[in-house]
């Protein structure tokens, strides 16, 4: 057979395989999308950033779209009222996650928050979280907690000098402290502490691989393979975080004369059936910890990082937001969480932040129980669902100038002003929605309002080896959390009452 045969074989038999699969998709009324290849599907249209290739598609089939990611079908929400109807109409039938190796070896196979199967036992450890941390009790409760390490962050960046800060890192810090203070009743990482580096690339790799499409949970029986080094990389990370929780377990464990805490609660219930859910394991217990101390510090710090990014680069809104600190709170004291209601172009920037720079840009993925009905298109049991949350914030329909970093789209009358970060609004999602919404959306909200409120407040900014504003870089780095490709690197320059910082 010649290699022209072969050829003209080869395109015949692609171009057969691609019209029974049109055909196929209008028999069974999948919604619209690019035409997948034999075996690996759709998976060459994701790309490097999976929520810009899909949200291309988006608009060449449409804000519901059906791909093929090797054997498994993909259903894909890019606008808000779509993501309506799975999160709202059809949240029961999607309540559970699909398996994927990032569950599996890094968060103690499927025994987290995150990833564990709908039921009784995500319940336990849910209402875990929400009776210590997020409950309305909790949150208040340990206001001075959040205000303080706020404050010491403010300390630390005053005291930098002529130095340049890498602002993620501190952000990190202060995060990891405000909730290991919250769940432990102590900071893991003192001021300048050089193990506070490792923890956050430690969590950066972690929440990367975790948003990694990995070719073996698509194809099977390529998993072994590990053709991407993803799998490794996994468990490698995996094993990083597990010392990591374990020292903190065990030096909980050794201190005495503390008051009850979450982890003491947690580790009481190791013995002690709670309820429908059971007892409660130590694998578990750290499997609680590592979503706490993963998504918990990370989706929030990023954000607050970009926001401060985004104020940089436009010197008049960071101009507007610091008049109106002036006048609310003043130069006298710091700003606290009781004058955020009062904060309203401050509220804006945050949305801003919350709209174009969402901490996950596509939804943790959820998988359909049942086949189910959405907008006149079949969509098949086992299906896997995405929300684009990077697409719907960037809808020309529902957003004027999307792409633009504009905050007084939410104070002009007729545009934005009653859209708000909450559950059931899904113009902007960036904690998800439904049943599995992010149990510590409130206080997600909480600190990034006070942080952003405080670093704007706090701080002059000028960009490291004096780099001009509109030159800095503000590409994406893709995974579970939204990084940017380079870190903010910064010089803060305090504004405020030399006493406020507590530097004499």
């Amino acid at each position: 057979m010649s290699i022209l045969t072969l050829i003209c074989t080869f395109i015949t038999g692609l171009m057969f395989y691609g019209l029974v699969n049109l055909l196929s998709r209008r028999a069974s009324r999948l919604p619209p999308g690019p035409t997948p290849w034999p075996i690996i599907g759709n998976l060459m249209h994701l790309g490097k950033l999976p929520h810009h290739s899909l949200a291309d598609l988006a608009k060449k089939y449409g804000p519901l779209i059906h791909v093929r990611l090797g054997s498994v079908d993909v259903v894909v929400a890019s606008s808000a009222s779509v993501a309506g109807q799975f999160l709202k109409v059809h949240d029961a039938n999607f309540a559970n996650r699909p398996p994927n190796s990032g569950a599996k070896h890094m968060a103690y196979n499927y025994h987290d928050m995150v990833f564990a199967p709908y039921g009784p036992r995500w319940r336990m450890l849910r209402k875990m979280c929400s009776m210590h941390l997020f409950s309305a009790k909790a949150l208040t409760d340990f206001r001075q907690v959040r205000q303080e390490e706020v404050t010491i962050l403010t300390r630390v960046l005053a005291r930098t000098g002529q130095s340049a800060v890498k602002l993620d890192q501190q952000l990190n810090v202060c995060f990891a402290n405000t909730l290991s203070r919250m769940m432990l009743d102590r900071r893991v990482f003192g001021d300048g502490d050089p193990k506070a580096d490792d923890y956050k690339d430690m969590v950066v790799e972690l929440m990367t691989l975790a948003g990694q499409f990995n070719i073996g949970d698509y194809i099977p029986w390529l998993d072994l393979l590990d053709l991407q080094g993803i799998v490794k990389r996994m468990k490698k990370v995996h094993s990083q975080f597990d010392s990591f929780l374990d020292t903190i377990i065990d030096e909980h464990t050794i201190g005495t004369g503390r008051h009850v805490d979450m982890l003491s609660t947690m580790i009481s219930l190791k013995d002690n059936a709670d309820g429908e859910g059971g007892k409660l394991s130590f694998i578990e217990i750290k499997a609680l910890l590592l979503n706490l101390f993963s998504a918990g510090t990370d989706t929030s710090s990023s954000t607050v990082e970009w926001g401060i990014a985004e104020l940089i680069r436009h010197p008049q809104l960071m101009k507007q937001a610091q008049e109106e600190m002036d006048i609310v709170v003043g130069k006298n004291r710091l700003v606290t969480e009781m004058d955020i209601s009062q904060l309203t172009f401050l509220q804006a920037i945050v949305k801003e932040t919350f709209r174009l720079h969402p901490a996950t840009p596509l939804s943790l993925p959820r998988i359909a129980s049942e086949s189910c009905e959405v907008k006149g298109y079949h969509v098949p049991k086992g299906s896997i669902l995405f929300v684009n949350v990077w697409a719907i914030a960037r809808q020309s329909e529902l957003w004027t100038d999307p792409l633009e970093f504009r905050p007084g789209r939410f104070l002009i009358p007729g545009e934005k002003p009653n859209v708000e970060v909450k559950p059931n609004d899904f113009e902007i999602v960036p904690f998800g929605g439904g049943r599995r919404i992010c149990a510590g959306m409130s206080l997600g909200l909480r600190m990034v309002n006070l942080l952003i409120a405080t670093l704007v407040q706090a701080f002059d900014w000028e960009l490291a080896n004096g780099l001009e504003p509109e030159k800095l870089n503000m590409e994406e780095v893709f995974g579970i959390s939204l990084q940017r490709v380079q870190p903010l690197l910064v010089h803060p320059r305090p504004r405020l009452a030399r006493h406020v910082y507590g530097t004499g």
